[in-house]
């Protein structure tokens, strides 16, 4: 079967014709679109369909945001994709959404042990729950439970819950992010605005360097941070990027958790396979075991960072592809 396939972000939008049968995926053909350069999701669909490749039997997109009722207005775009519209404006009538992370949730199934970096390793329970998360435009939060025949996967917005903070650094930030936004949600933190936003506030107190400076009115401001934390050039950036990867560790924990993650947690999304060198530092797993009474329960969940570039895209061709996503 040939299912096309989205993984819909707020930076870019992913397509893909994957061919697939029970046990393996095959990607035909993929294209990748600035998200912002399109009016919604069917301009950008009809434009990759031109472009050539088989006739899709079915569509399957992965998209940031709810989806209710096969209806989802996106978190970090100003689309509101409705999957009986796409159904009569791609002509493909099998049309499916699913948020983002179900996609991953279904992706993560296919990979194999070269497809991520281990943080923590532990042997998962082979029925356990598992974990996702992964900041990227945005902050994703998923979770798969077995029914005794197979793994089930439920998307999540989890990435909007209140941020807490966790010493006075944080709080200051917090409060810093109050006066912006009024809410401060986890993803205000754990996003690529996130580092940006944390670099922001710590200029506010902190000497900051001019070259970096001048390098964000540029570029894209944690591209930035980041290139300069992971090479050590820039003191700031180096607390900004420790700062993320703490927050970023103790919420991976607190999903875990929530979900009592004994099948393991995943670590997906745009950012972790660009920062992979300081995940495995040591300040993610610290922060991720710092749980309490539930410390000991964290530390034997097996952690990983999935560095596989298409996970999204085939969890939506295999959601596609069965019958009961």
């Amino acid at each position: 079967m040939i299912v096309l396939a989205g993984d819909i972000g707020g930076t870019n939008a992913r397509l893909a014709l994957v061919e697939l049968d029970a046990v393996a995926a095959h990607i035909v053909r993929d294209a990748k679109y600035a998200s912002r350069d399109f009016a919604g999701l069917a301009p950008v669909v009809r434009q990759f369909l031109r472009e050539g490749g088989p006739a899709p039997e079915r569509a399957c997109y992965g998209i940031a945001g709810p989806v209710i009722d096969q209806r989802c207005k996106a978190s970090n775009l100003p689309w509101i994709v409705d999957a009986r519209a796409m159904a009569h404006e791609t002509g493909i009538v099998d049309t499916r959404l699913i948020n983002d992370f179900h996609a991953v949730g279904h992706g993560v199934q296919r990979l194999g042990t070269e497809d991520f970096v281990t943080l923590q390793g532990h042997e998962p329970d082979p029925t356990g729950p598992i974990a996702l998360i992964g900041a990227g435009t945005g902050l994703g939060h998923g979770f798969l439970i077995h029914d005794g025949a197979r793994y089930r996967v439920f998307g999540s917005e989890g990435g909007h819950v209140a941020f807490a903070a966790h010493d006075m650094l944080e709080w200051g930030l917090a409060e810093s992010l109050r006066l912006q936004f009024g809410h401060v949600s986890y993803e205000r933190v754990l996003s690529g605005a996130g580092l940006a936003h944390i670099y922001q506030y710590l200029a506010e107190f902190t000497p900051e360097s001019e070259l970096v400076h001048e390098e964000m009115e540029h570029e894209d401001p944690a591209a930035v941070v980041s290139r300069h934390a992971l090479a050590g050039s820039d003191p700031m950036c180096v607390k900004a990027l420790d700062i993320f990867v703490s927050v970023y560790g103790r919420q991976a924990g607190h999903l875990a958790i929530t979900v009592l993650a004994t099948g393991g947690v995943y670590v997906a999304g745009g950012i972790a396979p660009r920062i992979v060198a300081k995940l495995q530092d040591g300040t993610f797993m610290k922060s991720f075991c710092d749980q309490g009474r539930m410390a000991s329960v964290a530390e034997r969940m097996p952690v990983h960072v999935i560095t596989h570039p298409s996970v999204g895209l085939l969890g939506a061709a295999a959601a596609g592809f069965a019958e009961t996503p």
